[in-house]
């Protein structure tokens, strides 16, 4: 058991592995093997989970610096995302990082939107001429950081409206996305919470702008004034684009994100990037101020120290987040001498 930042977690030696997965503090897990007990007894009722709901959206809010009621929940990025992609017009050209992750990308490719990548350090120059910029405030396959700053100036001055997937930042990188016009991201990574449970940020420009495909009782303004005929009735605001909740996901959902969001991420970061940065100095590699790293090494060799990570793009992946230590840095530097 480690602890860290005032929680405790039961994550092995070696675990880099939360651009995958995160792993919860006690806490969560054990708020999350309580709600299956409940279960199991039959102790549940429906309405039992708004609270929760309600206390991680709340949190989520505080995490990437917009309004609390400007936030619907889901349990997917495509999902989530869908509804954004549902509202552009026929043939609208939209801007992305070159090999953005594709939950970001595959519902605007579907909906027949032309696709255009470009290196994300040049992203921010490409904006005028597209309908849309979605991309990654962190990518998933090597950390890299989109310049948030330069993106804002640009698509500001363009009209071009943007949808930021924060699911690689939200819970290590101090975030104030108030501007953007859509903010994604799911749960399960750093944000330590069980798969099953997503976020978006919706801003009132952009509101109508997109479409709730997947409408349902709980997009109601009461959700449970909503659950039987009709007409359709679904909330004035972001919530008409909530899909009903996974519930056990948001048990420790409603656990994990206050946590973080009671973290001075400010601090999170800097211990964050700065195993991350020694792991690249004592490769005698650059620093790249991300808490992921992506490197040419033999994964299989990690492994075998006992380092769990992850391929992504053929190179290995691994990631450090706030239960992670010297010591694990130093478990990579071993593996690859």
């Amino acid at each position: 058991m480690r602890t860290a930042f005032g929680a405790e977690f039961d994550v092995p030696a070696g675990y880099l592995n939360t651009p995958s997965i995160g792993i919860p503090p006690a806490a969560v897990a054990d708020a999350v093997a309580a709600s299956v007990e409940a279960w199991r007894a039959g102790a549940h009722q429906p309405g039992d989970f708004d609270p929760l709901v309600a206390r991680a959206r709340e949190s989520f809010a505080r995490l990437v610096g917009v309004p609390a009621d400007r936030i619907a929940i889901g349990a997917a990025v495509s999902q989530m995302l869908a509804s954004v992609a549902a509202g552009l017009p026929d043939g609208a050209r939209v801007l992305t990082a070159e090999g953005e992750f594709t939950s970001a990308t595959f519902p605007f490719a579907a909906r027949g939107a032309r696709v255009t990548e470009v290196p994300v350090a040049e992203l921010p120059g490409a904006v005028r001429g597209h309908d849309l910029v979605v991309v990654s405030v962190a990518q998933s396959r090597d950390g890299a950081l989109v310049d948030l700053d330069a993106l804002r100036a640009e698509s500001e001055a363009a009209g071009v409206p943007v949808a930021l997937d924060a699911t690689q930042a939200a819970g290590w990188l101090p975030l104030d996305l108030e501007w953007a016009d859509w903010v994604v991201a799911a749960g399960y990574k750093w944000l330590m919470s069980p798969r099953g449970c997503a976020w978006l940020a919706v801003h009132p420009r952009a509101a109508g702008r997109a479409v709730p495909v997947a409408a349902n009782w709980y997009a109601g303004e009461d959700p449970w004034q909503a659950t039987y005929g009709m007409p359709l009735r679904l909330a004035e605001g972001p919530r008409r684009f909530d899909v009903s909740p996974v519930w056990f996901a948001h048990a420790g959902a409603a656990v994990a994100l206050p946590y973080l969001a009671s973290l001075d991420l400010t601090a999170v970061r800097a211990h964050d990037v700065k195993l991350a940065d020694t792991l690249l100095t004592r490769l005698g590699l650059p620093e790249r101020g991300s808490a992921i790293v992506s490197l040419d090494a033999d994964p299989a060799a990690l492994a075998r120290a006992g380092v769990t990570a992850s391929v992504r793009a053929g190179r290995a992946r691994v990631g450090f987040h706030l239960y992670n230590t010297e010591d694990d840095v130093e478990r990579v530097v071993d593996a690859l001498r």
